[in-house]
């Protein structure tokens, strides 16, 4: 019990209470916007249900921390879609359609990086603010 509190504030788990932070605003703002149709609705809700799952502690073993639910969640998601995906003719180019998803979604969570993940090596990356043309 007392090794919780420990590991709530290690770096692993302040990942992780970021990404819940950014879920619970994310899936906050989806519920303002209505799909058109009966068929987006029906997306919209598998998608708010299975973030919903990912970050509800009663759906994982005690043992396992958030962090490695962050790691290894989302390769059972793809797992998933790679099996689906397997049965769609592919004249319908379902690889592709996939990939565009992923990139979608990645593009979706970046905004949950703020600006406190430099351990030293951030000044030499090559941003765009520090080329002057």
């Amino acid at each position: 019990m007392c090794g919780e509190l420990e590991e709530e504030s290690s770096p692993d788990e302040q990942i992780y209470s970021r990404f819940v932070a950014h879920v619970q605003s994310f899936l906050g703002d989806l519920k303002g916007r209505k799909a058109g149709d009966s068929v987006h609705a029906h997306l919209d809700r598998i998608f708010r249900e299975l973030l919903s799952a990912a970050i509800d502690p009663n759906r994982a073993p005690d043992e396992m921390s958030g962090y490695q639910r962050l790691a290894m969640e989302p390769l059972v998601f793809a797992r998933l879609a790679g099996f689906i995906a397997a049965h769609v003719p592919l004249s319908e180019d379902p690889l592709k359609r996939l990939i565009e998803a992923l990139m979608l979604g990645y593009s979706e969570g970046e905004i949950a990086v703020p600006q406190d993940h430099d351990h030293g090596h951030d000044h030499f990356h090559d941003h765009d603010h520090h080329h002057h043309h």
